[in-house]
């Protein structure tokens, strides 16, 4: 297929890849809090994880952050209205959220955990991410500070659009490679922050972390980036590179994820990479040609993706792990083939409750309120309903 020919078809195709990727995404993200969790009284094991593993969830996060960009850009129509867009979005997001928040917090009553304003109310009104401090951005469902992040993202959407569509197709690169800088002026800009006292999670101080990782307008770039990878797809300007191209690419960024000191290692290594696979995966799917990421099961649970992600840290918290239970004399850990059993059990769980909440919660939801009143067909002119495409994890 040409590059015209997939411009003639993009906007206008399911991306089953992206489906299937979300749920890839989620995964990395439960793998970072298995990492934390230091379920293994093998120190190897533990130290291992702690290493190569305790970064894949700001990898995954990045993607849905990137992808959330690219598929609501892909989806626009002209004759979408800014209200049906913030009511679709509302829906997606805020039941799944409003429903695991109230679990969080009937579960934080159970195990005796101090209930403060700062512990609930920014968390529910998805504002923590705001807010440089550990009480709000953990919550009562600690993932839940991504969703402040997207908020931002959709508020911003019909501006950023408009920007970007004004862009000439000939530069929509140079664009990308100015984001690119951004990404690393970032943690640059954070180095004139405290350097102490330092996160829990990451050897940064906790301002520098907040300012790179958790910052909704920091994050703006990956969404902006985006945006402007579904411009390049949809306008033929496309590079013709290969998804596996693509994954290597990422697999770079991933180990320079690992290995850069301070807060250069937080975001900016994958964002790039993550666009560039968007854009492949996405490419690949217009042509008709499948990826491993498209398959009938691999879309199942990218649909349920986000829900798993809204659910599995509750799980990790309050199921077999009891994270929050665990005292100041550290955390509960056992022999390697018992934690393994543990991670596997908290994974099924976390599936299972993810379905459940997708059937019960997230379908119905967009169901009912999702989607504005059928109209008479003449009243409404054609393509005025997006065509469906996949939504990231956050979506």
């Amino acid at each position: 297929m040409t590059t015209r020919q997939i411009d003639s078809r993009a906007g206008q195709s399911r991306l089953p890849s992206l489906t299937g990727m979300r749920f890839i995404a989620a995964l990395l993200v439960f793998l970072t809090h298995a990492s934390v969790a230091k379920a293994f009284t093998d120190q190897g094991i533990d130290s291992f994880m702690g290493t190569y593993l305790s970064r894949a969830g700001f990898l995954g996060v990045g993607f849905f952050f990137v992808l959330s960009g690219f598929v609501l850009t892909w989806s626009a129509r002209p004759a979408d209205r800014t209200g049906r867009f913030y009511r679709r979005r509302f829906f997606k997001v805020y039941p799944n959220h409003l429903v695991t928040w109230f679990v969080g917090l009937l579960l934080m009553i159970k195990v005796g955990t101090d209930l403060t304003a700062t512990a609930t109310v920014p968390s529910l009104l998805l504002v923590q991410s705001w807010v440089p401090n550990l009480t709000a951005l953990g919550g009562t469902n600690g993932p839940s500070w991504s969703l402040a992040c997207e908020a931002l993202f959709y508020l911003s959407f019909p501006l950023l659009l408009r920007l970007v569509k004004r862009i000439r197709a000939e530069r929509l690169w140079l664009w990308v490679a100015l984001l690119t800088v951004g990404f690393f002026a970032v943690p640059l800009v954070s180095q004139l922050l405290p350097g102490t006292p330092l996160s829990p999670w990451q050897p940064v101080s906790m301002l520098r972390y907040w300012f790179v990782y958790f910052l909704p307008a920091t994050r703006l770039l990956d969404f902006a980036l985006g945006i402007l990878m579904a411009r390049i797809v949809q306008t033929g300007r496309w590079i013709g590179l290969s998804w596996p191209t693509a994954l290597l690419l990422l697999a770079g960024g991933y180990a320079l994820m690992v290995y850069l000191p301070d807060s250069y290692g937080l975001v900016a290594p994958t964002a790039l990479p993550v666009a560039l696979l968007i854009a492949a995966a996405a490419v690949q799917d217009v042509k008709g040609e499948r990826t491993p990421f498209a398959g009938r099961r691999m879309r199942w649970l990218g649909e349920i993706s986000f829900a798993f992600y809204m659910v599995h840290f509750l799980v990790f918290q309050y199921g077999p792990l009891g994270l929050a239970a665990t005292t100041s004399a550290g955390a509960r850990s056992w022999h390697t083939p018992t934690a393994l059993g543990m991670l596997a059990i908290t994974l099924l769980l976390s599936v299972a409750f993810g379905w459940l909440l997708y059937r019960l919660v997230e379908q119905p939801a967009m169901r009912r309120f999702g989607h504005p009143a059928r109209r008479p067909a003449t009243a409404a002119p054609t393509g005025s309903t997006p065509v469906a495409v996949p939504t990231p994890a956050a979506d």
